[in-house]
């Protein structure tokens, strides 16, 4: 996990990009990994932790008809998060993560496990992807920020 948040603030730092993050359910854990690492002000903008619905509506501009449309934990409000992530800061590339972590709260449609992490860089169209994770509710927070590093590597590669 810290080679590949390692990897990510390298690749970050040699294109002279900036990172900001919007998290649901991993509640800051991918902020926290990044800015981890010395001279993380070099690479990480800023990072929002939108637990709530209306902190999404408030500080990323989600449409609250966009949640209550397709849920919190959506593909839709995963893109909408990365966009709105990107909207609000100075950065370059966003992510965001939305899911149910566990152990309650999920359903036959979103069981525990679904996470939703959206991405948006700059001059393109932001994009979401789906995963369903298995673990305990910290099991499934890591995997979910592995994830969201994983997908920020590829869309830097």
């Amino acid at each position: 996990m810290q080679d590949l948040s390692k990897k990510v603030s390298a690749l970050l730092r040699k294109k002279n990009l900036k990172l900001a993050t919007a998290e649901s359910c991993t509640g800051g854990l991918l902020s926290a990994t990044i800015t981890a690492l010395p001279g993380s002000s070099d690479v990480f903008e800023r990072g929002f932790i939108t637990y709530s619905n209306e902190s999404k509506t408030e500080l990323l501009q989600v449409p609250a008809k966009l949640i209550a449309t397709h849920g919190a934990v959506s593909a839709e409000v995963a893109q909408a998060m990365a966009e709105g992530a990107l909207k609000n800061s100075r950065a370059d590339i966003t992510i965001s993560i939305t899911g149910i972590a566990g152990p309650d709260g999920g359903s036959t449609e979103k069981p525990v496990g679904t996470v939703y992490i959206g991405y948006a860089v700059k001059g393109r169209k932001a994009e979401s992807r789906h995963n369903l994770f298995k673990g305990t509710r910290e099991e499934i927070r890591k995997q979910s920020m592995t994830a969201a590093l994983e997908i920020i590597l590829e869309n830097l590669l």
